[in-house]
């Protein structure tokens, strides 16, 4: 099979679990497969170099033993970026790297997945969007999008214009309940009379929809104050700006939540700490509150993170990072591949014959 490269309309919107999930499909049903991401985008430094999180996870859930720089030739960083704006990256180049490092990685395959990164369009100051990489690859492209209401739909079709031909189909992800039947019955068929196959409508599951405890403190940056259940999971926040009263009132109605507060807020923190349906309180502003509010939250395992941004930076923060979901591990991947063998056309994305 060709190889077949994942991308999305729009970031965050599950590309690696669904690259992953695909790869583990694959694997299990006899083919020796092969991943890389030519555009690192999700980055955190690692003993003391830059690197991408999503091949790292690649390299251990598919027992993979090539080196980051060939799963991840290019490092798209901030300074990458500020580098190919001044003219210090050749696209050219940066080509034969991607196709280079993609022979070397496919060698010992039959199948190789390709995950894009960002959205489609991410690598356009050097002419490396993931159509353009797909050209290079000589890639077939799954599109993964989300859908909320019929106007993503001019986002999606623009997305499969600029795919062209290479398109293998659409895969919808995270589709609330509130609009499945919408998809199903009305934007499905209406694709596929524009020629456009639509090979799925994945449900949205609270698993895949929310970020845990942990993985909120990490992208964070957070100091951890309390331990507590670093697995819960958090799929909304909710800022604590008023009495303690109502704000117990509040909290005890947010199902799964942080709570974000000012770490001076003693009462508010007190409250989220007597709200079972709390999984963490976030303290801002760097202030370490009293030691009887930490015994408190030791007493209910409640984790307590603590991070120096003001308020409403960190809640713009949490917002991005639960809105995206960005639980990614084994059972991430495994829950994604329950998904595809149920609501997805597996067999269309590795071949007729589905093997």
């Amino acid at each position: 099979m060709n190889p077949l490269l994942v991308t999305s309309t729009a970031e965050s919107t599950g590309k690696t679990a669904v690259t992953l999930a695909l790869a583990r499909i694959a694997a299990d049903r006899g083919r020796a497969v092969g991943y890389m991401k030519p555009k690192g985008t999700r980055l955190q430094s690692v003993v003391g170099k830059t690197l991408d999180e999503d091949p790292m996870l690649a390299r251990e859930l598919l027992g993979l033993d090539a080196e980051m720089h060939e799963m991840e030739p290019i490092v798209y960083s901030p300074t990458f970026v500020e580098g190919a704006i001044r003219g210090r990256e050749d696209p050219e180049e940066l080509r034969e790297r991607i196709a280079e490092a993609y022979d070397g990685l496919a060698a010992d395959t039959d199948a190789m997945f390709v995950e894009g990164g960002g959205d489609y369009r991410t690598g356009g100051v050097v002419d490396l969007t993931d159509p353009d990489v797909a050209e290079v690859l000589d890639a077939e492209v799954l599109l993964v999008a989300d859908y909320e209401d019929s106007g993503d739909v001019d986002d999606l079709l623009a997305a499969v214009d600029d795919v062209g031909d290479r398109l293998a189909g659409v895969l919808f992800n995270r589709v609330d309940d509130a609009v499945y039947d919408a998809v199903d019955q009305d934007v499905i068929p209406y694709l596929s009379n524009r020629g456009v196959d639509a090979l799925g409508a994945l449900p949205r599951v609270p698993e895949l929809a929310g970020v845990t405890v942990s993985g909120l403190a990490d992208e964070l940056g957070a100091e951890v104050l309390v331990e507590g259940d670093g697995d819960a999971l958090v799929q909304r926040f909710t800022v604590g700006a008023m009495g303690a009263e109502e704000a117990l009132r509040h909290f005890r109605r947010a199902r799964d939540a942080a709570v974000i507060t000012g770490g001076d807020r003693s009462d508010i923190a007190t409250a989220a700490i007597e709200a079972t349906s709390v999984r963490c309180l976030v303290l801002t502003g760097g202030h370490r509150p009293s030691g009887s509010v930490l015994g408190k939250a030791t007493e209910a395992g409640l984790p307590v993170l603590s991070v120096p941004s003001d308020t409403l930076t960190t809640v713009d923060r949490a917002e991005d990072v639960i809105r995206s979901g960005r639980t990614r591990d084994e059972r991430t991947v495994e829950v994604m591949r329950d998904l595809l063998e149920t609501h997805a056309d597996v067999a269309a994305l590795l071949g007729s014959d589905g093997n």
